[in-house]
Parts: structure tokens; C-alpha cells; sequence
């Protein structure tokens, strides 16, 4: 185990170096734009300025599966925000004074609409739309509580387990247990949920599922942080079964190519305007059109 008993915390903390690990170029304790910089706006009514991360997939996945049920008024502009400074541009902390991705602007009404934090997109396009948020009261509020159990748990996968088991400068024993006990626990929740009901609100598809799939689903198939084994992932058999029932619905399927930058250039559309870009503008065709 790593000796830590040496740092003693002092009365007052500053910020007078970096934190290490992957992200410590653009780690900061402050808030607000660095530079000026202003958000292209396409043509659709919803413009989204994101990035493939679990959190942006949440919302590509439930544009797409809103298109794919007959709502065009749904159609939108996807915008690449790479996470590398330039979500501090002044027009991007303009529609989310977080810096983070996702961030939708709504402009199909007489005054642009700004909606930021995933969980926040994903109600506010399932009241607009009417759709994938049920109407009845015991389902509508099992639909909430897994939505908000994502949203509150997420952090111990992403910001805990995945920062001191795969980023993090130096491997902290004590760190690493304390959050891969917490994500199994969490995982076995979702599996003893998933063991009596088809989908987390129980036999519909819901808004909920769409918020858990990209951090759950991609950590039951060993997509983040390369913690499946560690995890012993493959032993929550309902949650692999939950997983592979939404990786294989077509908007599910699109809906994680858009903004995405990593993997097979033929998975990656970086920018999202028609539908027809998932034929035509793929990495892999760039790249040929390019040769």
C-alpha cells in the first residue's frame, strides 16, 4: 500500500500546482471562460455541444431514439467540444456555466432555451417531446429515482473508481478499494432490479435507461477504464442482459457514434447535422475522401 501518512493537510488549501493525473492540464478550482470564443449554430432547432463521453452519449441516444419514434421536430446540430480547454470558451460557458458537456440550446422558440447537466437534457426533451417519460404516477416516479440514482452514483464510477484506477499519477491502494467496493455494490444493485423487470422502471423503455446504459452498460462490457476484470463484471448476468437488449436498438447504436473521437474511424461521426451523416460522414470516410 502506498504510505500517505506523511501529508498532513494544511489550515488553508491553495492552488499552487498541478493535481497529476491525465486531466491535470485542465483541472482549475475557478470558474468561467479562459478565452473568448463563440458556438457555431446549425440549422435545426436543437443544437447540442458535446462530446461521446457516457454523459453525451446519454443525449445523441435520446435525440436519436426521439427521431427514430417520429418526432422530427427533434432533429439537431450535434457540435464536437473536445475536452481540452475548449469547453472554457466563453460561448460554451454562455449555455453551461459548468464547463461541461453535454449543453443544448433549444432555439425553436421566440427565445433561445439553454438546458445543461445530462439528466436535466434528458427531462426536458422528454416533457417537450412527450415521450420515453410515463405519464402514470408510480411508473413516472420510478422513471425519477433511477434517473437521480444515476446521476448521484455516477460519481463514485467516473470521478472515484475510474480516476484512481486508470488516471491518477500514482496507484492508491486504499482509494482503489474504497471505490471498486462502492461500484460493485452499485452494480449489484442494478442487477437485483434487473432480475424481476425488463428495463429499470419496469417493462417500458424510459429516459432512465437511457441516463444508466452509457456508464453501466459500458462498464458491464468492459468499455471504461479498462476495469471489466478487475470488476468481475461479467457475474451481474441481468445487468449483461439489460446492456445487450439497449446496445442493440438502432438509435441506441447511432446515437453513441455522434461526437465520438476514439475507436474505429468507421464508429466515429464528430459532427451530427442530417441523418444521412451516419452513411456519408463517418471518420473512415472522411479520411478516404481525404486520401
Amino acid at each position: 500500500m502506498t504510505d500517505t501518512s506523511a501529508y498532513e493537510p494544511p489550515k488553508v488549501w491553495t492552488w499552487n500546482k498541478e493535481s497529476g493525473g491525465r486531466f491535470a492540464s485542465i483541472n482549475r478550482p475557478i470558474a468561467g471562460p479562459t478565452h473568448d470564443k463563440e458556438l457555431p449554430v446549425g440549422r435545426h432547432p436543437l443544437q447540442l455541444y458535446s462530446l461521446a463521453t457516457p454523459n453525451g452519449v446519454k443525449v445523441t441516444v435520446m435525440l436519436e431514439e426521439l427521431l427514430a419514434a417520429g418526432h422530427k421536430g427533434a432533429e439537431y446540430d450535434a457540435w464536437l467540444i473536445k475536452i481540452d480547454g475548449n469547453q472554457f470558451g466563453s460561448g460554451f460557458v454562455a449555455v453551461n456555466p459548468n464547463s461541461k458537456i453535454p449543453a443544448l440550446m433549444d432555439r425553436s422558440g421566440k427565445e433561445p432555451i439553454r438546458v445543461f447537466e445530462s439528466g436535466s437534457i434528458l427531462v426536458y426533451l422528454a416533457e417537450k417531446f412527450g415521450a420515453f417519460l410515463p405519464t402514470d404516477v408510480k411508473t413516472r416516479a420510478e422513471t425519477f429515482s433511477w434517473l437521480f440514482w444515476q446521476m448521484g452514483s455516477a460519481p463514485y464510477l467516473g470521478g472515484g473508481f475510474g480516476h484512481f484506477y486508470a488516471y491518477a499519477p500514482t496507484k492508491i491502494e486504499y482509494a482503489i478499494d474504497r471505490f471498486a467496493m462502492e461500484v460493485k455494490r452499485q452494480l449489484d444493485v442494478l442487477d437485483r432490479r434487473l432480475a424481476d423487470n425488463e428495463y429499470l422502471a419496469g417493462d417500458v423503455y424510459t429516459i432512465a435507461d437511457m441516463a444508466v446504459w452509457p456508464w453501466y452498460g459500458g462498464l458491464a462490457k468492459g468499455l471504461l477504464y479498462g476495469g471489466g476484470e478487475f470488476l468481475s463484471v461479467q457475474d451481474y448476468k441481468n445487468v449483461q442482459r439489460w446492456t445487450d437488449a439497449i446496445a442493440a436498438r438502432p438509435a441506441v447504436k447511432r446515437g453513441r457514434m455522434v461526437n465520438r473521437t476514439w475507436g474505429e474511424p468507421s464508429s466515429q461521426l464528430h459532427e451530427r447535422h442530417e441523418a444521412s451523416d451516419f452513411e456519408t460522414k463517418t471518420q473512415d470516410k472522411v479520411e478516404q475522401a481525404a486520401s
